[in-house]
């Protein structure tokens, strides 16, 4: 199977679904004369022309607001942000407009729009270019939210997003858009609300998301060293969430360890960890336990950017300590 980039893989999806649907366009910061600004739109101008790939002026609230106009009355936007950290700007459409319209309209009036771009911390880039956003969105009901770690799921989900006839927040990161993945050249869709186990194992799970999911399949290579046999699930989509896939595992492993790219108060964590222990306390043998960014905001110098985000070495660590093979 053919090997392309994250960027390619978001690319592609956008590409077939502007082909099959010319109800489809984009429109963001950057996205049709640069070509995007991590290139993920690169020759879309090209194609589909300045009607249905925009340029947009620096003024998230005001093209978030065209957008989800837009959605209201028949098409299908798909906004980029350059980063989530910019689109608080934003978040009076997204929160009291797209997600609410249609419950306020008594489903007469569906919002049917894609939001997305990098999300969470890309290195030294400080305090507010490096926030990871997820739970806040998933804390909003009429959202859905997909977070994805390779290309494969990137496009498959991206699809999907389109086509869904709901607002869907779609977080990528930054540090990903050059990752090389299998993706296969004919059309696929990867339903939203379905986790994916990464790998199978039978002493712990690992739930992860995004690029922390390099953390935590990189600490099961280094358990499986030491005869340590860790699950890692991917779960992919935030909202709705895939609680019965983390619910079977645990059930199998009897052991759970979350890595997440959030800051730990109100977190996709502690939902879990909530979930969990009310419909699978019966399975556990050790209390769960999650490792989370700092609860600082990120800070520029390089060793400061280490402490404060997940790494392998404190996930496999806080592993052996649900095995109790560490105090």
């Amino acid at each position: 199977m053919r090997q392309i980039t994250f960027r390619e893989a978001l690319r592609e999806a956008m590409q077939e679904e502007m082909r099959l649907d010319e109800r489809v366009f984009l429109m963001g910061e950057e996205v049709a004369e640069y070509n995007g600004a991590y290139k993920v739109s690169q020759g879309m101008l090209d194609e589909f022309g300045e009607k249905r790939v925009i340029d947009t002026p620096i003024a998230e609230l005001g093209f978030t607001a065209i957008a989800v106009g837009a959605a209201q009355n028949g098409l299908r936007p798909i906004v980029e942000f350059m980063t989530w950290n910019f689109a608080v700007l934003a978040l009076d459409q997204i929160l009291n407009t797209a997600s609410k319209m249609l419950a306020m309209s008594g489903g007469q009036v569906g919002c049917p729009i894609v939001f997305r771009g990098a999300n969470g911390s890309a290195g030294q880039l400080g305090a507010q270019h490096s926030t990871s956003f997820e739970s806040m969105y998933a804390n909003i009901p009429g959202l859905k939210v997909i977070s994805v770690s390779n290309p494969y799921d990137a496009k498959g989900l991206l699809k999907s997003a389109i086509r869904d006839e709901n607002p869907v927040v779609f977080m990528e990161s930054e540090l990903m858009y050059g990752d090389k993945g299998e993706v296969p050249e004919g059309e696929y869709l990867i339903p939203i609300g379905k986790s994916h186990i990464a790998r199978e194992g039978s002493d712990v799970t690992i739930v992860s998301f995004n690029k922390m999911m390099k953390v935590a399949l990189g600490a099961a290579e280094e358990l499986a060293k030491e005869n340590i046999s860790a699950e890692v699930i991917d779960l992919r989509t935030i909202r709705p969430l895939d609680w019965f896939t983390i619910l079977e595992s645990v059930k199998k492993t009897n052991r759970l360890v979350i890595v997440e790219e959030q800051w730990p108060f109100a977190s996709i964590s502690s939902e879990i960890c909530f979930r969990i222990q009310k419909e699978g306390f019966d399975y556990l043998d050790a209390p769960i336990r999650r490792i989370t960014s700092a609860d600082a905001p990120m800070h520029y110098a390089p060793n400061l950017v280490s402490a404060y985000l997940p790494d392998i070495n404190r996930t496999v660590k806080l592993v052996k300590e649900v095995l109790y093979m560490v105090k």
